[in-house]
């Protein structure tokens, strides 16, 4: 809302662009999700008691777990409706709507929580603490997972390079020069129609003083960001005078979309006009990568991508499944899942603002995904939203999230990673949640196969229960551990 408030009246008070800016928005949703969950947090767990919707704590597993949780009976559960509603209740003031990310994030985070309210609501009917079957509960998260990588497969969030980076010219004297002293003069060519469509400015002082722009300084960045003007430009490519152009394959499948639907999108275009820019200087600028959205990237490496073509599904579901239960996996104390799943909200929310800029993504050697930007809101009012609903899940917790909750933040998360092509760095920022998962994965197979146990308990956290530690001490450096792998994610960032 504020976002279109602020374009309908820039023209008449130039301080309202202040509500398009993406830092200014999160900040807000991020506060706004925190007040909303404060506000009606009091009123939903008053309702949540009158309706008898409480933790059912199960007395036939561990003696000891039981006795140290027995008094968290009752406890209102379905918390997770809190977290959900006020993020989509932020993200409706501070959102842009036309993001197709900001709407799949969103959808993820709401459906993946309707499968946890159902899986709650099963539990609280039969007075139970078993829900869904885990086959019913693996089916619905695979199903939004192969949804998800279906349309990332079909419809891109990135492509690699649309624009121009420092780095992409190879030979500033063979382009200058080819542009206008070569065949940049010749009527009805490639490099003439680049020529001509420069700003006359430039034009004029590179006819003027050419030899400015032979090599790296300040008048060549003004001609690169000339030339990052011109790929957003519609009618760059000219059928008359490219006709003998030499396309990739990428280049006239994106002709033939265009021709098909009569326009392409921004990102698409963009695109389109970097190829026609690679094939009419390919001794300048060298050819870029194709499907670069089925194509993950090795942390810690320069421009290492692992192409998964359409396999890239699979792991989108991989990812979503596991993410979603690694956080309800964490869910067995008061504010541990919820305090870890911030951390790495913070993470991946800052992740999501260094992609969607060309001159941040272009240094860091990051993919560069300029619609993420709206899932920087994402991610706050998510953050926001888990603060507030920490204030009344601290230890004594006054109401649990659920699987409500933490299938909706473990998918999320795991959506975050995949809309801004950091995948495999999700190992490292929701290091926690693997180490959970991992601890449950070990005391399975270790008594199957050995017929002992690894751990007093798994997950890991009711480990250090059984081991003596307080519960808010474990919750506490649980968070610590988190906090550390959050950072050393956005460290490892620039370890290229």
């Amino acid at each position: 809302m504020f976002y279109y408030l602020g374009e309908s009246l820039v023209a008449h008070v130039g301080a309202f662009n202040v509500l398009t800016y993406i830092t200014v928005r999160a900040g807000g949703a991020a506060l706004s999700a925190f007040l909303i969950t404060l506000l009606i947090g009091p009123r939903l767990i008053r309702r949540l008691q009158l309706l008898k919707i409480g933790q059912y704590i199960r007395e036939d597993h561990v003696q000891d777990l039981h006795a140290l949780h027995k008094s968290k009976a009752g406890t209102p559960t379905m918390g997770g409706t809190l977290i959900i509603f006020s993020a989509v209740a932020s993200l409706a003031l501070w959102g842009r709507y036309s993001n197709r990310l900001l709407l799949l994030a969103t959808v993820v985070l709401c459906v993946l929580g309707a499968i946890g309210f159902l899986d709650d609501y099963i539990k609280i009917r039969r007075k139970h603490n078993r829900g869904l079957t885990a086959k019913a509960k693996f089916l619905g998260q695979i199903l939004v997972g192969l949804a998800v990588g279906l349309y990332v497969l079909y419809n891109p969030v990135t492509m690699d390079a649309t624009y121009l980076s420092e780095r992409d010219v190879t030979d500033w004297r063979a382009l200058m020069t080819e542009l206008f002293e070569g065949q940049g003069m010749v009527p009805d060519t490639p490099a003439a129609r680049f020529r001509q469509l420069l700003p006359a400015d430039i034009r004029r002082s590179a006819g003027e003083n050419l030899w400015k722009y032979l090599w790296r300084s300040t008048a060549t960045e003004e001609m690169r960001q000339a030339f990052n003007g011109l790929l957003s430009m519609p009618d760059l490519y000219d059928s008359r005078s490219m006709v003998t152009l030499n396309l990739s394959d990428e280049g006239r499948q994106l002709l033939q979309t265009r021709s098909a639907n009569g326009s392409l999108s921004e990102v698409e275009l963009a695109r389109l006009n970097r190829l026609v820019l690679e094939a009419t200087f390919p001794h300048c600028i060298p050819a870029t990568q194709p499907d670069l959205h089925t194509k993950v990237e090795v942390p810690g490496f320069r421009w290492l991508l692992i192409p998964f073509g359409a396999a890239y599904v699979l792991l989108v579901v991989v990812i979503l499944v596991s993410s979603s239960n690694a956080v309800n996996l964490t869910d067995g104390l008061d504010g541990l899942a919820v305090g870890a799943s911030i951390m790495s909200l913070l993470a991946y929310t800052a992740i999501a603002y260094v992609v969607s800029r060309s001159d941040w993504s272009s240094y860091l050697y990051l993919i560069y995904v300029p619609e993420a930007a709206e899932l920087t809101v994402f991610g706050a009012a998510l953050l926001g939203a888990g603060l507030g609903f920490l204030w009344f899940n601290c230890h004594p917790a006054d109401v649990f999230m659920g699987d409500t909750g933490s299938l909706a933040l473990g998918g999320a998360i795991g959506t975050m990673a995949i809309l801004t092509k950091q995948e495999l760095l999700l190992v490292v920022v929701g290091g926690l949640f693997v180490l959970e998962a991992l601890s449950v994965l070990i005391q399975v197979a270790s008594f199957k196969l050995r017929g002992k146990r690894v751990f007093k308990m798994a997950p890991i956290h009711h480990h250090f229960e059984l081991a003596g530690w307080s519960e808010t001490k474990v919750t506490i450096r649980f968070w610590i551990i988190s906090l550390i792998f959050a950072l050393m994610s956005l460290g490892a960032l620039k370890l290229r």
